[in-house]
């Protein structure tokens, strides 16, 4: 164990509200272990934008983790040359040039088909009838697994998303991350005919056509599921629940002083939808003061970073003026976020306009409220709202 000093929570105020513990812990021991967690957490934006560069001490390689556990190891979960190997191999799937030409026209036309099914309604709870469907819609298109139901997409990805992060071992929990991965390899068995015999832009058919292994396959597309429905399908509510409760930052946009793409990077600093990621300690190491013995679990609080008020000012506020060129809510370095452009594009340029050019005077419902959980993934699990049909 670390000589990291110890730092208590409560479990379900942290899941409710992690930010007061956070920057209790920024203030007094930036770099903490929290028992709840069986963690070492990094507080900090700096110390964390360092050493998650350092691969040879805090490695993503992390054999009994609970991601490579129950959804194989992944290019995430890989260093060096291996990670690197299969990212060349993934991302002309997801790069800026296949988003711009392949992607954020699919994008638009999935948005407008669900907006098209809402307009008349006059009211609706915009997690589950868009946020949710539109996220899931083009998450189908870009793995290629366009057999599935978009509900299965979405619930599949919580299955794993919970699986994850299932640091107490309940069994139930464990038992739906393994349907859903049983539900995601059917998908791909049914889909594989399909793509081999016409191939296409979509991970699936990219992967393969690049050689890479089948059970690499699996786990690459296992990974993109799990963090590319949740980010965001939360964003996407996250950011309608931000400009609909800062009508100072709506009226900014509307008078074009901001954009929609200021709006989406402020959101991902002030509520970072992935707000940690794990890491191994790989060998003895000294950092801040604190002595790390091998095998430890690390956390790099990304929710912290960005709202360390090193750099922040004012950093529980909703500005979307601000500069966010130092948020780290994709991460840094190797493991930064490889579908970084797709959620920019999904998100920004295609999800929050369409919906506010479509939906007049869209407000929140006014005997709702909107409730917002989660410290691992956060973001809001309900939004309804009402406007002029």
């Amino acid at each position: 164990m670390s000589t990291a000093p110890h730092y208590e929570i409560d479990p379900q105020a942290f899941w409710s509200d992690p930010y007061p513990d956070l920057a209790e812990m920024r203030k007094e021991t930036p770099i903490a272990f929290v028992p709840q967690l069986g963690a070492t957490l990094f507080t900090r934006r700096d110390d964390i934008f360092t050493c998650e560069k350092n691969v040879e001490v805090f490695s993503s390689d992390q054999p009994d983790g609970l991601m490579n556990v129950l959804m194989g190891q992944n290019m995430m979960r890989k260093d060096g040359e291996a990670h690197m190997a299969e990212r060349k191999l993934y991302y002309p799937a997801v790069s800026v040039r296949a988003v711009r030409g392949v992607w954020k026209e699919q994008f638009e036309q999935h948005a407008r088909t669900i907006l098209d099914a809402l307009e008349a309604l006059g009211r609706a709870e915009l997690v589950e009838h868009y946020a949710m469907p539109l996220s899931a819609q083009s998450l189908k298109s870009m793995t290629g697994l366009v057999n599935m139901r978009f509900e299965d997409m979405d619930a599949w990805s919580q299955g794993m998303i919970d699986g994850i992060s299932n640091y107490g071992g309940d069994p139930e929990t464990e038992k739906r991350c393994h349907e859903a991965t049983a539900g995601i390899d059917a998908a791909i068995d049914d889909m594989l005919p399909v793509v081999c015999n016409k191939p296409d832009q979509s991970l699936l058919s990219v992967m393969l056509e690049a050689g890479m292994p089948m059970e690499s396959i699996r786990a690459n597309i296992k990974l993109t599921i799990s963090g590319g429905q949740n980010e965001p399908r939360d964003a996407i509510a996250g950011c309608i629940w931000a400009m609909l409760t800062h009508p100072d930052q709506m009226a900014l946009l509307r008078d074009g002083s901001i954009t929609w793409q200021q709006v989406f990077e402020e959101y991902c600093r002030w509520i970072s939808p992935i707000g940690m990621s794990p890491r191994r300690v790989a060998k003895a190491y000294e950092f801040g003061g604190v002595r790390f013995e091998p095998e430890e679990r690390i956390f790099f609080m990304f929710s912290s970073a960005n709202r360390d008020e090193r750099l922040f000012d004012d950093a529980d506020r909703f500005d979307a003026t601000r500069d966010t060129q130092k948020s780290i809510p994709f991460g840094a370095g190797p493991h930064f976020c490889a579908g970084a452009a797709a959620s920019r594009a999904m998100v920004a340029d295609v999800a929050l306009p369409a919906i506010f050019d479509r939906l007049e005077q869209m407000r929140l419902e006014d005997n709702e409220p909107v409730r917002v959980g989660g410290w691992a993934f956060r973001g809001p699990l309900n939004l309804p709202v009402v406007w002029s049909s």
